[in-house]
């Protein structure tokens, strides 16, 4: 492994103080790594919020739990599926599956112990609301499986980790479906463009192990399509917020937001690992910025 190369198995924070067994699964769920849980539990938030749900307090600190133990179950799931690629990738040689400080079965078990904890958060929501959160059951499980099929795996990604939107919209209400439609597909947009970012660390791996990557299909119109996937995100949520509330003043709510991903655009360095992972984490502000739009929308 090359100096320059920053494996992702690093531990950082409250982890670092784990004894090293239980720090091999805090890592394993990437409980290191929050942006992760940030990225799927935001588009919750938007939901409801956008939805009306002004003060549910307890609904999204349950969405909030679920989003930690889901987002941990769905790592140690691709760990477990992946832990032969990752073995040839740099960046992911000392993740714990693949440098076998964990057993596929220690994994196993572990991945249980998380869906159990999200089974208690789906337990807290309206029937309805369950039945949008087991859909999402069968796109995680194929997700592992599609950078060897696809060249643009993110985009399978998008419809898995924004999910939270339509099931943080079917906890609040049952109709306006096209508004939730529009949000969650301008929510897909955005994963697509900043794990496309994300992407760019692995090119050269992911070329050499053969599997598909947004980041090589897109090439040298890198930074073309990433504008792209985030103009489209930016008119999608435009589109949600005006079938819900037809004012032109509403869409003044989205400029921050639009603004922030112009911004990650402009400065990006695709040839830079350090930059496209900043520009990456920097959706944690993305997120919060719309999340203040949907308020603004959605309880005025």
């Amino acid at each position: 492994m090359t100096a320059e190369v920053v494996p992702d198995s690093q531990h950082k924070g409250l982890v670092a103080a784990l004894p090293q067994p239980l720090r091999d699964f805090a890592q394993l769920a990437r409980f290191d790594r929050p942006i992760g849980w940030w990225l799927l539990f935001w588009p919750c938030v938007w939901g409801v919020l956008l939805a009306g749900g002004e003060g549910e307090w307890a609904l999204l600190g349950w969405l909030l739990l679920g989003s930690i133990a889901m987002r941990g179950a769905g790592c140690v799931y691709n760990d477990i599926v992946d832990a032969d690629i990752d073995r040839k990738v740099a960046r992911t040689a000392l993740r714990p599956v693949a440098s076998g400080r964990v057993s596929s079965q220690a994994a196993w078990v572990w991945l249980v112990v998380l869906c159990l904890i999200g089974l208690v958060v789906l337990l807290q929501l309206r029937w309805e609301a369950q039945a949008v959160a087991l859909g999402s059951l069968a796109l995680v499980a194929a997700y592992p499986f599609m950078k060897r099929i696809m060249p643009f795996p993110q985009a399978w990604l998008g419809l898995v980790f924004t999910w939270g939107a339509p099931v943080g919209w079917i906890a609040m209400r049952g109709d306006r479906l096209e508004v939730m439609a529009a949000l969650y597909a301008g929510a897909v947009l955005w994963c697509v463009g900043y794990d496309t970012i994300y992407a760019c660390q692995d090119r050269e791996d992911d070329a050499s192990v053969g599997i598909g990557s947004s980041a090589l299909t897109l090439g040298r119109h890198l930074k073309a399509g990433v504008a792209g996937f985030y103009a489209g995100a930016v008119a999608l949520w435009a589109l949600a917020f005006w079938l819900l509330r037809p004012d032109w003043l509403v869409l003044l709510a989205l400029a921050p937001a639009a603004v922030h991903l112009a911004w990650q655009v402009l400065t990006l360095d695709d040839s830079d690992g350090d930059n496209a992972l900043a520009r990456f984490r920097a959706n944690r502000l993305t997120g919060l910025l719309v999340a203040a739009a949907c308020w603004v929308v959605g309880n005025a």
